[in-house]
């Protein structure tokens, strides 16, 4: 039998397509091992985010050979749509294949014969844009990240998502309705729903058919999951009504991650985003008048061209006063093939690292505090299948990481417990068995 290895950069929908490829060679006869055993094909899945995806995929390639030294590598995701030539320059790589190839991968490499040079097969962006292919992660997590969504059509001035995925399309509710009742059947607690854009659910074959909201209430009612997260939306696409609704939820949990990139409107229009400051700021005290222990996550970007240290300075006060749990902070990086890297106004290196820097230590701040605002709660915690040094992990509703002394009988499970004490260095510390703490 032979062996395929797998490794997933980049963000959770990755994550749902691996697992999906990763079923496709399960049904051809392969046996899916660890990176580290010595597999015959490595299929490395890739992310183009930021300008270290050349350099990441070049190390995953290299400890790839190093554990297979004859082992067939095949490169796909963003990076293999955007780079393909580049990839398959990369000494070692076998294949790349583009975003319209990956889910046939298997048909591609039945031939394992490595030749002089990769073989690429990508075809232009624009041939995938109405084919919607689902995917979703199981058996490798506690949870599932169900993919509902694909593509983009915003043209945010950053970005090279839409060159690397197509425009907005996505599943009918009817088939996501389905494949949650799978996966409930399997065992699995929780759905992370995941998309490129999310909340633009609803586009098939170019044309509006539903809204996000109405795949919302109707997973509500899926019996066997008894949770199911919102994993990233817009602020324009996140309306009162949805909020209102996950209030009163008997699944969705009280946690929203919701991209601002920046706090100055100036720096907004220049990104070409669909919202300014003050929408964003309604939206957080909106979620936060319904539902008052909710988490929210923020992503931000520094370093924009434009930004000057005014405009930082505006964004690190609207962040340090909005009622919001911890922010994933990016650094602009240039991506070909954008608008902004060719703007005007570039942001020296070393001020986007010191940009960088002041807005971690903000979220180490904003993380304990609200870590610290839920101590004395009683919370359902679903802890992880990890153990670490005698401990193990999991997530309250609200997304609060916490640990408690390993009990394998607890994995998978959801365990009602009291939050009680918080370290001084954000650690935790646990004093009895049944007692759990904040991460």
């Amino acid at each position: 039998m032979k062996k395929v290895a797998f490794y997933t950069l980049g963000c959770k929908l990755n994550f749902s397509e691996t697992s999906t490829i990763g079923r496709l060679f399960i049904d051809a006869g392969y046996a899916v091992v660890a990176f580290t055993d010595a597999a015959d094909v490595y299929v490395i899945n890739t992310c183009s985010v930021t300008d270290h995806a050349d350099k990441k995929c070049r190390k995953v390639v290299k400890e790839a050979l190093k554990y297979s030294p004859n082992a067939y590598i095949t490169i796909v995701g963003c990076y293999a749509q955007l780079k393909p030539t580049e990839i398959a320059e990369i000494e070692g790589v076998d294949m790349v294949l583009g975003a319209a190839e990956k889910f046939r991968i298997v048909e591609f490499i039945s031939d394992l014969t490595k030749q002089p040079k990769a073989v690429v097969h990508q075809q232009h962006i624009e041939t995938v844009n109405h084919n919607f292919i689902a995917a979703y992660s199981i058996g490798d997590r506690t949870r599932t990240f169900l993919k509902v969504q694909d593509g983009c059509d915003y043209p945010c001035t950053y970005c090279t998502i839409p060159l690397a995925r197509g425009g907005s399309r996505s599943d009918t509710i009817e088939n996501v309705v389905s494949r949650a009742r799978q996966i409930a059947e399997s065992g699995v607690k929780e759905i992370v729903l995941t998309g490129v854009n999310l909340g633009d659910f609803g586009i098939r074959n170019g044309q509006r058919e539903d809204k996000f909201f109405d795949l919302v209430k109707a997973l509500d009612d899926v019996e066997g999951i008894e949770r199911i997260r919102i994993s990233s939306i817009e602020p324009n696409l996140l309306s009162n009504e949805i909020i209102e609704f996950v209030a009163n939820s008997k699944r969705f949990v009280p946690h929203f991650h919701i991209p601002l990139q920046s706090g100055s409107n100036k720096v907004l229009a220049l990104m070409k985003r669909r919202y300014q400051r003050e929408l964003y700021a309604e939206r957080v005290a909106k979620i936060k008048e319904v539902m008052p222990n909710c988490c929210i996550g923020v992503d931000v970007i520094v370093g924009f061209p434009g930004e000057t240290q005014e405009e930082f300075l505006t964004t690190y006060q609207f962040l340090n006063e909005l009622d919001i749990s911890y922010l994933h902070v990016f650094t602009y990086s240039e991506r070909e093939q954008t608008e902004a890297a060719v703007m005007k106004g570039k942001v020296a290196g070393s001020t986007r690292f010191e940009r960088n820097k002041m807005l971690h230590i903000l979220s180490d701040k904003k993380r304990r505090s609200f870590y610290q605002s839920q101590i004395g709660q009683v919370a359902q915690v679903l802890f992880e299948d990890d153990q670490k040094d005698g401990f193990m992990h999991g997530f309250t509703q609200n997304y609060v990481k916490v640990r408690a002394k390993y009990d394998p009988i607890m994995v998978n499970e959801l365990k009602k417990v009291t939050l009680v004490a918080l370290s001084p260095d954000g650690n935790v510390e646990v004093a009895e068995a049944e007692e759990v703490f904040a991460h």
